[in-house]
């Protein structure tokens, strides 16, 4: 599958800058250990791209084993002068972990203990490196739910869920990765160690640093140690699935449950191209007549779960919904979702290259987002598949055209600018949970106003005063 950003950068190779020094390297072996610094070619490629699929090799790359090692790497690239660009499991689509100026690169990948996991005060201590799958495994053991579930969970890092303030599925009842933090131990550009937050839900000692670093992408310091929130696991889950013969049907159900007292768990849509992709790679059965689909999930008791899914089942036949389908096992629940986890690779029927962006708005206006994004396509002579978490209003948008049309391209380029602006004129933004990285940078300002961008710039400042920490992000 090839993916595409918004703006597109030619790398003619590795950019020469004091980290590729010999004797800074050798400073980088002494930190730690000589096996865990990479500067041949082909090892050092890998980690110069992300879900964008363009690559920034990096001059080395360095894997830190504890906070100690951490500070060693970061004061000696301080005291160089070169970019360090930190690194979880690469997931991202907006090139946040990619070192697109060049210098080390940071992997997270030895960091990866879970520290301790506090039934009586629900949180969990884990290191950067450790996989969200690996932690939800580990709390679901004992009975806890670490709730942040990006649709890359088996693969992404925590560090990297907090550095991009990821999302997911079921940010309509717990929120974002943000939620969730309640400290962090992290490096500084020169090499200092802060503590932000503690163990404690409430905690207003000072300036919220921890909700500060949650989602500056590397800019501000690099996490070594999480303490994070658990919940007790709910004792059961449903998801009623539903067809219906528009896109806007679909979407207009998302404001009925609020008035009945429900809160679902998760509330996802899929509009009809990527209904026929998905059926005619994995023939699920969906139906031909369904212009779009809805997945509505709930979670709590088990007498909770049985009644909230039969009140939904209700609302969505009372609002046009059709082939309304309701799990009563984790094996017909699995089954579907099956069709919300097929989509992306589905896509790619309808051309070569996919460009996913993943705009947010209010929810009562995902409606009005999806009809005019599908517009701007047409406008434009670009297809476009909708599908994402529409009960948070975050809508993945994928404009896909053949790599090798440079028309096609540019038209489609034309179409994001556009559905960043659309988005924000409807009272949202430009990212939800992907960030900003390179690949949003150039449209920062249509978001975020002047002033409120020099200040973003002076807190980088203030952390980082020799500006190496992932430069080029963000800020252009």
């Amino acid at each position: 599958m090839t993916s595409f950003s918004s703006i597109h950068f030619e790398s003619s190779g590795r950019k020469s800058t004091a980290a590729s020094r010999p004797e800074v390297i050798e400073k980088l072996q002494a930190a730690v250990g000589f096996d865990n610094v990479l500067v041949e070619p082909d090892k050092v490629e890998p980690y110069g791209a992300d879900a964008v699929k363009e690559k920034f090799p990096p001059e080395a790359v360095v894997f830190p084993s504890n906070t100690a090692e951490m500070v060693t790497v970061l004061k000696i690239a301080n005291e160089h002068v070169f970019p360090v660009t930190a690194r979880g499991g690469g997931v991202g689509y907006t090139g946040g972990a990619v070192p697109v100026d060049g210098g080390i690169v940071i992997g997270t990948d030895r960091m990866n203990r879970i520290i301790e996991i506090n039934a009586d005060d629900l949180y969990a201590i884990c290191e950067p490196g450790v996989t969200t799958y690996a932690l939800q495994q580990a709390a679901a053991e004992i009975g806890l739910l670490f709730a942040p579930d990006p649709a890359s969970y088996k693969d992404s890092f925590i560090g990297g869920n907090i550095a991009e303030n990821a999302g997911g599925m079921r940010t309509p009842k717990y929120g974002v990765t943000k939620h969730h933090v309640l400290g962090l131990e992290v490096v500084t550009a020169t090499g200092d160690v802060i503590r932000t937050g503690g163990k404690t839900v409430k905690n207003v000692v000072g300036f919220d640093l921890t909700g500060l670093m949650c989602g500056s992408e590397g800019m501000l310091g690099i996490i070594t140690e999480a303490t994070l929130k658990l919940m007790p696991m709910p004792e059961a889950t449903s998801t009623v699935r539903a067809s219906f013969r528009s896109m806007k049907a679909a979407c207009e159900v998302l404001t009925k449950f609020t008035p009945h007292g429900l809160l679902p768990m998760a509330m996802e849509v899929i509009d009809k191209f990527c209904v026929a992709a998905v059926e005619e790679n994995f023939a699920f059965g969906l139906s031909k007549d369904a212009e779009a689909l809805l997945l509505v999930a709930v979670d709590g008791s088990s007498e909770q779960v049985a009644s909230d899914a039969k009140m939904i089942e209700q609302l969505i036949a009372d609002n046009g919904g059709f082939e309304i389908l309701r799990s009563r096992s984790k094996e017909e629940e699995d089954k579907l979702w099956d069709v919300r986890r097929a989509i992306s690779p589905s896509l790619m029927k309808y051309g070569t290259l996919k460009i996913n962006e993943d705009v947010v708005v209010p929810r009562s206006k995902v409606p009005e987002l999806v009809a005019e994004i599908e517009e701007i396509g047409r406008r434009h002579d670009t297809f476009v598949a909708n599908f994402g978490h529409a009960g948070d209003g975050n809508i993945h948008v994928n404009f896909v055209v053949d790599r090798d049309d440079a028309d096609a391209v540019a038209r489609a380029r034309r179409c994001v600018s556009e559905t960043f602006r659309l988005a924000v004129q409807l009272g949202g933004t430009i990212s939800g949970e992907h960030g900003i990285g390179y690949v949003k940078a150039p449209y920062m300002s249509y978001a975020i106003d002047a002033p409120t961008l020099e200040i973003m710039k002076g807190i980088k400042q203030v952390f980082d005063p020799k500006g190496i920490l992932n430069p080029g992000k963000m800020f252009v």
